[in-house]
């Protein structure tokens, strides 16, 4: 089991799975999608369409990951707050840097349609993904996880992660009777259970990768994988199975916080490597654009109509399908824009990007702008 476990965490393993599944839908096995190719070139060409109105240049376009969220509405938050953190050596800026991404991304499930967050002082109104990054930015500057909130704030301690309760969580996300928030209970939980991996503060993850002159970025899931997996419902995390393939990883989550990690470590002077050794994120905005656009051909009109579990088989098959064809993406991206995958790796592709273009062919289609499947979250969902 130590081996399986051991290759079920490797990103190779999530993108072997996710080519099984791409042959497997393609051989008309799948009873659940078929694959298009003009639908797959339809989500190429709406993803360059959306990457050029975004960024002059190519040059221009910034990573995937949580960091884009505190900028949400063009302010950039954390270089506001940067001042009360100078003085302070690098490294342990990363720390703090770390401490923000880390909570915050554990708080990034889905919020449902109803929740909306207000920005302090600005009275901005943000929802979903940028509300949720918001929301955790201000809990994190007023000291909401800091063990010395008042002469200390900036920081995520491990011992106040474990008294964390759900009214703390509410209260930072603005939740109320007419404000409602999706998977509250399950925030909080993964919240005290981060406070109990062992780990004095998330920003520790910085002292595990930063032993050389750079950083795979594969290093950093490790590190993530193998300090924080006893924060997930289940020992192997985001794994589930299929009865055809067998165990499928995708570690959702787990790599969207490890790209999220790059900037801060960049931040200190470690250059990150090998970014394309991660993989594209099988989450419903990319896995909602191969269905809008018509690269994934539900079979079943059922996909459309009910909603699933994380775990039920046309999940699965969804997930791995939208890792393979986001590869395929960015591949046909790049050769569109001239670029090679060191300078646009895939999760400047997701950035630029297919993340913006599922939302958008989300809301043409769907009041509300939800995905065209409905997955049941309970606040927990990696």
């Amino acid at each position: 089991m130590k081996e399986t476990l051991a290759w079920l965490r490797a990103p190779a393993a999530i993108r072997v799975r996710a080519e099984e599944m791409l042959k497997y839908a393609e051989d008309g096995r799948s009873q659940w999608f078929a694959v298009d190719p003009n639908g797959l070139e339809r989500a190429v060409q709406a993803t360059l369409d959306v990457t050029r109105k975004r960024f002059a240049s190519p040059a221009d376009i910034p990573f995937h990951s949580r960091w884009r969220h505190f900028e949400a509405g063009g302010r950039d938050r954390w270089a506001a707050l940067a001042p009360r953190l100078s003085g302070l050596p690098k490294d342990e800026v990363a720390r703090r840097r770390i401490d923000l991404a880390v909570v915050s991304v554990l708080l990034d499930a889905g919020a449902g349609p109803d929740w909306r967050y207000r920005e302090p002082g600005t009275g901005e109104v943000y929802a979903r993904s940028e509300g949720l990054g918001v929301a955790s930015f201000h809990m994190f500057a007023n000291g909401m996880f800091s063990r010395d909130p008042e002469g200390d704030p900036l920081r995520v301690d491990a011992e106040r992660l474990r008294a964390l309760v759900p009214m703390d969580v509410a209260m930072g996300f603005q939740v109320k009777a007419h404000n409602p928030m999706t998977g509250l209970d399950g925030r909080a939980g993964l919240l005290r259970k981060l406070g109990e991996v062992g780990l004095e503060r998330p920003g520790a993850l910085f002292d595990l990768v930063a032993g050389g002159s750079e950083v795979k970025a594969a290093a950093i899931l490790a590190a993530v994988l193998d300090r924080l997996s006893p924060i997930w419902p289940t020992p192997m995390g985001d794994v589930w199975e299929h009865r055809a393939l067998g165990l499928v990883p995708f570690h959702k989550l787990s790599q969207w916080l490890s790209y999220s990690l790059v900037e801060p470590i960049e931040g200190a002077g470690l250059p990150v490597v090998a970014l394309d050794e991660l993989t594209g994120l099988p989450e419903y905005r990319n896995g909602g654009l191969l269905v809008d656009a018509g690269a994934l051909r539900p079979k079943q009109t059922s996909l459309l109509t009910d909603s699933f579990a994380p775990g039920d088989e046309a999940i699965v098959e969804w997930r791995a399908l939208t890792v393979a064809l986001l590869d395929r993406i960015g591949e046909h991206v790049r050769v569109h824009l001239g670029m090679d995958a060191t300078r646009l790796p895939l999760v400047k592709v997701l950035e630029a990007g297919t993340w913006f273009t599922g939302r958008m062919l989300a809301a043409e289609r769907r009041p509300g702008g939800g995905p065209p499947i409905a997955v049941r979250s309970d606040g927990t969902v990696f």
